[in-house]
């Protein structure tokens, strides 16, 4: 009996070995919903570096059941804790990179960018359109505390490594705006965008392209941080701007089945100032975008992430 028990333990060992994997050296992908989530010690580090959140451990449900096909099927994550950008990076921010490095942005280099026209309702190529002039250079320059836009991928990557970051996978900055409990929430501050009349997010407000009666103050990109924090401490997890993550473009079936992602797209989370459910209802916390790695426009940037 002793010997069949053991048997049987062995065996449920190996069944539960079969049914994860190390997706990346900070997150272990479940194919099946594991039967047991130990509770996780995770300690915040004595000092945190400046602007950055403690994002605990722990296990999530990656994706939604009643979302896009994009977002199914659903399924497991244990992710190890880490640190993240309370706020997309500011203009400021990126200002001091480019004095830093001299770095040339993609859209500087090919002389425009994506720009949307409230005109035309199409979007169009701006020549001038930059970090600097994310709406073109009619618009005049963006203030230091907006969230830097007309970043390429390719040009968040340089910045993060620069800064002695990276850019979050797809599934730790779900995980965080999940508020790192597996909040099953629409937004990572709760069900609703608007608490007693305050506007939690910004987003397009009516019916996109048509018009936007702007109730949450903003038409195009507010300044980081002008609607509160969620319950982990972060700004800005739902509109504002798309973020870069760091991974390829894949279906969540080929995620699973571990296929190599073709190169082709990186991820876009978070949702923009653009967003409105009968358009784009991208702000939810498992809402997914993605674009080529050269791409610039308007209205997607970027937040850095830090192992601990």
């Amino acid at each position: 009996m002793l010997l069949t028990v053991l048997g049987l333990s062995v065996a449920a060992c190996q069944a539960d070995e079969a049914e994860q994997f190390a997706y990346s050296p900070t997150i272990t992908v479940f194919t099946t919903e594991p039967t047991q989530k130990p509770a996780l010690v995770s300690r915040p580090p004595a000092a945190l570096p400046a602007g950055m959140v403690y994002v605990p451990g722990g296990y999530t449900q990656i994706g939604s059941d009643t979302g896009l096909e994009q977002e199914k099927p659903t399924f497991w994550v244990l992710v190890k804790p880490l640190l993240m950008d309370q706020h997309e990076v500011t203009v400021g921010q990126f200002r001091e990179f480019v004095q830093a490095t001299g770095y040339q942005t993609e859209a500087e280099k090919f002389g425009n960018a994506g720009v949307f026209s409230d005109a035309t309702k199409q979007w169009g190529l701006v020549t001038g359109a930059n970090w600097r002039y994310p709406y073109g250079p009619k618009a005049g320059p963006a203030a230091a505390n907006q969230p830097v836009a007309q970043v390429s991928w390719n040009d968040a990557e340089a910045y993060a490594k620069w800064a002695g970051k990276r850019l979050p996978d797809e599934i730790e900055w779900e995980h965080a705006a999940r508020n790192a409990t597996n909040s099953r929430n629409l937004y990572s501050f709760g069900n609703d965008l608007q608490v007693n009349g305050k506007p939690l997010a910004n987003t397009w407000n009516g019916q996109f392209p048509d018009h936007d009666q702007q109730t949450d103050g903003f038409h195009w990109a507010a300044p980081v941080g002008s609607f509160g924090t969620s319950p982990l401490g972060l700004t800005d997890m739902a509109g504002n701007l798309w973020e870069w993550c760091a991974n390829y473009q894949q279906s969540y079936e080929s995620l699973l089945s571990k296929a190599t992602p073709l190169p082709t797209e990186r991820v876009q989370r978070g949702g923009s100032f653009l967003c409105e459910p009968g358009w784009c209802h991208g702000y939810r916390v498992s809402g997914r975008s993605s674009s080529t790695p050269e791409t610039a426009v308007m209205h997607v940037g970027f937040r850095c992430v830090k192992d601990l």
